[in-house]
């Protein structure tokens, strides 16, 4: 495209006559014969073809998985449709010792990531693997030490202490309202009555002084 730039410049140079208009154009001609220069050399057709055939199109990231353990094992299972239809080179995982990524290129056109930071514990890397099956990808992570997780990462673990915080409270009655207020809010209709039954017969209970607490 510069280069068809160029030479229209130069045409226009050939038949340009006023100061001022020649001026112009040999700026322009000195400018596009620069960017020419310093344009990275054309890849050969073959090689940029392959490139982007297994880049595919665009990125989509992974939020959805399962997971399991053994006692040497952290499984991971990915669902994506086809994947063992790939080249075994598409589906790539980089392991560190407290995290791992997932890179399936050009599944169906598009390309898929997974990152897993801050992993629970430390994973062995060289013990860790990833197996390709029939719609699923599975991620191996080798426990460094035979013992339960009891989540993923560290950022899950820190979230279900706050939670456990906000019930654990000094005040009993307060921890207790605080899970009827969970429960309700995630229950269904016929949880909502139960607990909503619940609180009517301790209210009566309470004005009849059989319970002091009000919960």
């Amino acid at each position: 495209q510069l280069q068809k730039d160029l030479e229209e410049v130069k045409e226009l140079l050939a038949n340009a006559t006023r100061k001022r208009v020649r001026d112009v154009l040999v700026a322009e001609k000195q400018k596009l014969e620069l960017e020419i220069k310093n344009q990275p050399p054309p890849k050969p057709k073959d090689v940029a073809e392959e490139e982007k055939s297994s880049l595919g199109g665009y990125t989509v990231k992974i939020n959805n998985y399962g997971w399991d353990q053994s006692d040497k094992f952290v499984k991971i299972y990915i669902s994506l449709n086809g994947v063992q239809k790939l080249p075994a080179e598409n589906v790539q995982v980089n392991f560190t010792e407290r995290s791992f990524d997932l890179l399936v290129k050009n599944l169906n056109g598009k390309n898929y990531t997974m990152t897993f930071n801050n992993l629970l514990k430390p994973i062995s890397v060289e013990g860790s693997s990833r197996k390709i099956k029939t719609d699923m990808v599975l991620v191996m992570c080798k426990k460094k030490r035979e013992e339960k997780w009891d989540c993923l990462t560290q950022v899950e673990k820190e979230s279900k202490e706050k939670e456990k915080a906000a019930y654990d409270t000094a005040d009993p009655s307060e921890g207790l309202m605080n899970i009827l207020k969970k429960m309700y809010a995630e229950g269904d209709d016929e949880m909502k009555r139960t607990i909503n039954k619940a609180w009517v017969e301790s209210r009566e209970k309470q004005y009849k002084g059989d319970i002091p607490m009000d919960i």
